[in-house]
């Protein structure tokens, strides 16, 4: 197992997580909760897979990702009481599965030849979509519509990728150094509160 699908299961496990957690914020039953959970940990990689035109998506694929986002929102949907304290930190491996995801997302459109901007994008709709479907599907304005460093920081890693790409650096060390440029700076903006600039009304 190599370093970067152990830290897309983290990922996924975290995407998961939070989408089990939004669902009993708002009171959904067990079935409701487990569709969150699903839908934030694969959405993103499902609908990249639907636009470069690879079927079945990934995740039927290798069912190890279901299995996983079934198995957290189980344990978040019977445990929640008890791993309350699970919150904080899931936003730091949230910032791992962030990263890791827009370098499998970027990695596997440069597969497929796509030019700068479509190779970004999906970088960003991997890390991002299963985030915003969660966040309809629970009434909620999408966290990349929001103020917070989120996909501006997919963006700069998903672009970073790209360039180390056109040079001889070696591919697994540009996609260390882009996943570390996402995990970073949204850690920082954690920390530190960064947000992007509102339209001032």
């Amino acid at each position: 197992m190599n370093l970067l699908y152990t830290l897309d299961l983290i990922g996924t496990a975290a995407f998961a997580a939070s989408g089990a957690w939004a669902g009993i914020r708002r009171k959904m039953d067990l079935f409701g909760v487990l569709v969150l959970a699903v839908v934030t940990a694969t959405g993103g990689g499902t609908l990249r897979d639907i636009l470069l035109g690879d079927s079945p998506p990934f995740c039927f694929k290798d069912e190890t990702y279901l299995y996983i986002s079934i198995a957290v929102g189980l344990g978040i949907f019977f445990f929640h009481r008890r791993l309350v304290f699970l919150q904080h930190p899931l936003l730091y491996f949230d910032a791992i599965g962030l990263g890791t995801f827009v370098v499998i997302g970027t990695g596997k459109a440069l597969d497929y030849h796509m030019g700068f901007i479509g190779a970004v994008m999906m970088g960003v709709i991997t890390a991002t979509a299963g985030g915003a479907v969660r966040d309809v599907l629970s009434n909620q304005i999408p966290l990349i519509l929001r103020k917070e460093v989120y996909a501006s920081a997919c963006l700069a890693g998903g672009a970073l990728l790209f360039l180390l790409h056109q040079t001889s650096v070696d591919p697994r060390a540009a996609a260390l150094v882009a996943a570390l440029t996402v995990i970073g700076l949204r850690l920082l903006a954690i920390r530190h509160n960064w947000a992007l600039p509102r339209a001032r009304s």
